[in-house]
């Protein structure tokens, strides 16, 4: 993804820093929802590999692909990484316990062939975990500038790629971002053939993640 090449350094030098106190509370969903294993977890859009310790911390293995060489530049000193597609994996069929999805879903209009995608590779029992920003709270029609009372305006039941947001500090402003409404997310999930076993919210005091675990049966 050529935008994402053009912010990498960005992302990477002055972005991440503000990130690692980890406000949005990725890291305790993460334990709640993937919890401690061992084999591989592929991460999609792996980004720079900001997430790789956490998953190590589980004692697993992360592996990570994502489509923006720039970013990956990044990502390589801190997990294994693919240059590849999410909506075609180049990852063998059954053959992963655990994939994870974290901050990425908006990045991804195609997200229900992702999804799809990730039923394919998983081992029957295989995990996947999504943490994303929450579809009811963040969006172009959500101003967060006051946490304490979050702005909902009309927009939420409009699905779509925006550049709008409500600061110009942030990423979607620079590259974009896709809204899909809760209902048209979590159908995505069912549609793939996954099982939902539950979910989490994270960030406050107003959620700013959304999260679950689902299964491969």
């Amino acid at each position: 993804m050529t935008s994402y090449d053009a912010i990498a350094d960005w992302y990477e030098t002055t972005f991440l820093p503000g990130q690692r106190d980890d406000p949005l509370e990725i890291g305790p969903v993460l334990r709640d929802l993937l919890g401690p294993g061992s084999g591989p977890c592929l991460e999609l859009g792996c980004g720079t590999g900001t997430h790789a310790g956490r998953i190590r911390e589980l004692g697993r293995t992360p592996l990570g692909v994502d489509i923006s060489a720039g970013m990956l530049r990044h990502a390589s000193g801190r997990l294994p990484v693919l240059r590849g597609d999410g909506e075609a994996l180049p990852v063998a069929t059954g053959s992963l316990p655990a994939v994870a999805s974290l901050m990425v879903h908006t990045d991804m209009p195609a997200y229900p062939a992702v999804l799809r995608e990730v039923a394919r590779v998983l081992a029957p029992g295989g995990v996947f975990v999504h943490i994303g920003v929450h579809p009811c709270f963040c969006g172009a029609f959500a101003d967060r500038a006051d946490e304490r009372a979050v702005v909902l305006r009309p927009g939420y039941r409009e699905p779509g790629w925006t550049t709008a947001s409500w600061t110009d500090r942030g990423v979607r402003d620079k590259v974009g971002a896709t809204h899909r409404p809760l209902p048209d997310l979590l159908h995505a999930v069912l549609g793939a053939g996954l099982v939902f076993e539950r979910f989490a919210e994270g960030g406050a005091p107003t959620p700013t993640v959304l999260g679950w675990r689902a299964v491969k049966r």
